[in-house]
């Protein structure tokens, strides 16, 4: 079985989050939603789960981190392509996001942007050409 990842944040308006990663690509997954929490389906490994702030008080004691003023965490996502990547910030910034909180980054075999969603979790999007990446690594250990 592969191993799969469920992202836990906590944001302030719930229907104004789902909204938002729905608008992005990801599909709700309302086995595990209800009025305190999303379930938010990326891939068949990777879930978001939005909790309100109550119910993301439920799993720890520390302060809820304000995204927006402190780092919390950032968050990364492969692409299939530097459209992709293009594609994934242009629909986060047209659904209430924030595009490129950080510089771009383009190095030829890697290219990646980000977004800030509605209650400023970052999120990094990044495609790797792996092969080219593998060669210009070889290149510069022989050089």
């Amino acid at each position: 079985m592969a191993k799969m990842i469920f992202v836990n944040l906590p944001v302030s308006n719930l229907a104004r989050s789902t909204a938002f990663y729905e608008a992005i690509g990801a599909t709700r997954n309302p086995q595990f939603s209800d009025d305190t929490a999303s379930c938010m389906v990326i891939s068949e490994t990777i879930y978001v789960m939005l909790l309100t702030h109550d119910k993301f008080r439920q799993f720890t004691s520390k302060a809820i981190a304000d995204a927006r003023a402190t780092s919390e965490v950032l968050i990364c996502l492969s692409a299939d392509g530097r459209d992709a990547v293009d594609d994934i910030v242009t629909k986060a910034k047209a659904a209430g996001g924030s595009a490129d909180p950080g510089p771009k980054q383009d190095y030829g075999f890697m290219y990646g942007r980000s977004f800030e969603d509605p209650d400023g979790h970052i999120w990094e999007v990044m495609w790797m050409d792996v092969e080219a990446a593998t060669k210009a690594q070889s290149a510069a250990a022989t050089a």
